[in-house]
């Protein structure tokens, strides 16, 4: 994730901090169960395999603590956290018999939750995670095992063929947990790659204290002050994130609002927008759009005829044809609205702009700016084309609605003229077995805001 999350990345951020506190959903525990319950059956062969010989127990102790205190510094990731235990588990390796390490990484991710458990913050639950969350410490436990070195007396190449096999298991299990408990594309998962390099680094200091662990035990907690330090950084990104994902929540928050008051201004209106938010997202999945161009289609769609708060409703409801004065009027709605959005700033800006250009035209004969084809924005030419649809499709002060035969003709007929001929296309796809009666119930219902 980079310093700057984009909005895909703010909403699995936003979903992994929710989950942290809650209990685990059935899905969720029976991925753990199943990913912990390989976890203890390959440490539990390790250990037959390799049962452990007579060492210090000092020095491995001191590893554990620090790793315990190393997994409470936690920098949030869109689909989880990462924690500098780097520096901790290579001591490890060299202190403990390799048998003995998987169970010592648990005990350190246990011990670590032990005051977020006692106040409450956590449920019992969460302890499952830690096994599946040990699942690194197997690749090089592995490595060394088959070549039968123990770490202190490790090459070069051993020791970066036993780092890249963490890695390497890490991200299997990673990419399989992910895919059983969350809806997130291996896009996402590789994005967050780069935690490995910020591990490699770490390694190298890590072995240079290993080297010396040995000899001095008490040498490990010279990465307590280091600790430390990181400890400030991460509590920075969290209460940075935090408030990125807020001020998200207050942007949606204010949309929703102005939404209602568009309802409460003029019933029709109300209803007449969630109905085309909720065709025109669909529409957005039928073209494949990103996580940002579908939030501000979303509201866009919700807002755009937000403007017409400012017109008269004796010429937003009256029955016969518009004069040109009412109708040059009726025309700054799209302004109106535009203006609205531009006072609450961030993203509802660009919303603002989508707002803008809901009634231009594909031949560049529409208005504010008579914007033509590519042009006018993608969002704009979607709400346009589901406006459209949906305004023939219900009863209207001045008509009744239109057939699903008239209005399919209808939407056909301005393809290339009023309309993007691709967006056409999608909305026809996802209206051709809706040929039911011309109700203002509409086929597909709102989404939920986050």
């Amino acid at each position: 994730m980079s310093l700057d999350p984009n909005l895909a990345e703010q909403q699995l951020l936003a979903d992994t901090l929710e989950r942290e506190g809650s209990a685990m959903d059935q899905r969720e525990l029976l991925a753990e169960i199943l990913i912990g319950g390989g976890f203890a059956l390959a440490a539990a062969v390790i250990w037959w395999l390799h049962p452990p010989h007579s060492f210090s127990v000092l020095p491995t102790a001191l590893c554990v603590a620090v790793m315990a205190l190393a997994m409470l510094v936690r920098f949030e990731t869109p689909l989880g956290f990462t924690v500098p235990t780097q520096l901790a588990f290579v001591p490890l390796l060299f202190a403990a018999p390799v048998a003995v390490v998987p169970v010592a990484v648990v005990a350190a991710s246990w011990l670590a939750r032990v005051y977020d458990l006692a106040s409450g913050r956590i449920p019992p639950s969460r302890l499952l995670k830690a096994p599946a969350n040990a699942w690194f410490s197997i690749g090089p436990v592995i490595v060394f095992a088959v070549a039968g070195t123990e770490p202190s007396h490790a090459g070069a190449v051993l020791l970066v063929l036993a780092l890249l096999a963490e890695f390497g298991l890490d991200s299997v299990v990673a990419t399989v947990r992910t895919a059983l408990e969350r809806a997130a594309s291996l896009r996402d998962q590789v994005r967050e790659s780069w935690v490995y390099g910020i591990d490699a680094a770490l390694s190298g200091v890590g072995l240079a204290v290993a080297q010396d662990l040995h000899r001095s035990p008490v040498i490990v907690l010279v990465l307590l002050p280091l600790l430390g330090l990181l400890q400030l950084f991460a509590q920075e990104r969290h209460r940075r994130l935090e408030g990125l994902i807020e001020l998200g929540n207050a942007y949606r928050g204010t949309a929703l609002v102005l939404g209602d008051v568009v309802e409460a201004d003029d019933g029709y209106t109300g209803v007449h927008c969630k109905s085309v938010v909720a065709l025109s997202l669909a529409v957005a999945d039928e073209l494949g759009l990103d996580a940002a161009r579908r939030r501000n289609l979303e509201f866009g769609a919700l807002l755009h005829d937000v403007g017409k708060i400012a017109i008269p409703k004796d010429i937003i409801n009256k029955a016969g044809k518009l004069d040109p004065a009412e109708w040059t009027l009726i025309k700054t709605h799209t302004l109106e609205g535009q203006a609205m959005l531009e006072r609450v700033g961030g993203f509802m800006r660009e919303v603002g702009l989508i707002v803008r250009s809901h009634h231009e035209r594909w031949d560049g004969t529409g208005y504010p700016d008579g914007l033509a084809g590519e042009a006018i924005p993608l969002e704009a030419r979607i709400i346009a084309c589901c406006d459209s649809w949906n305004a023939m499709r219900t009863d209207r002060a001045y008509r009744k609605a239109l057939s699903h035969e008239a209005a399919v003709d209808e939407l056909t007929a301005h393809a290339g003229t009023q309309f993007d001929p691709r967006i056409v296309k999608a909305l026809l796809r996802l209206v051709q077995h809706d040929a039911g009666g011309a109700g203002s119930t509409p086929a597909f219902q709102l989404p939920q805001a986050a």
